[in-house]
């Protein structure tokens, strides 16, 4: 694999990993626009914001940003902590927890799957102690 693909690839990542997240908007003209990331056109980085807010506080539904006209995007959400949440998971689940960081995805035992929304996959105890390990360490990180 070259180095210019893997650079390529891991921006689009790190970019797809923006969608749903509440960002800021910065334009050339100067204009700042402010909401959720809801779809973007990889082609060129037009983007779509919901709920978006302008710098002068006026709320819109929808805002639909041309990429040639973007100067900057700023993520205003902490990016979800995966490795912590996989090292408190190891704790229970010794040798049996996997990170898969470029998929944002944690296995464990290969039957259970967590993410940043929490348990999406998997049934019985191993997930239900997944769940709530998972919701106490939201709750830690928000508290702290």
């Amino acid at each position: 694999m070259s180095i210019v693909s893997d650079a390529t690839r891991r921006f689009a990542m790190e970019f797809s990993s923006l969608l749903g997240k509440s960002v800021e908007v910065r334009t050339v003209q100067g204009k700042v626009y402010e909401g959720k990331l809801l779809a973007y056109d990889h082609s060129n980085l037009n983007l779509c914001l919901a709920d978006a807010k302008d710098e002068s506080g006026k709320i819109f539904s929808r805002v639909f940003i041309s990429g040639g006209t973007v100067a900057e995007i700023i993520r205003k959400e902490e990016p979800f902590d995966l490795r912590g949440l996989a090292e408190a998971l190891e704790k229970t689940f010794p040798r049996m927890v996997t990170l898969h960081e470029e998929a944002g995805v944690i296995t464990i035992m290969d039957r259970v799957r967590i993410t940043e929304q929490g348990v999406v996959e998997g049934s019985g105890p191993v997930a239900e102690r997944a769940k709530k390990i998972f919701e106490e360490f939201v709750s830690s990180k928000r508290a702290g």
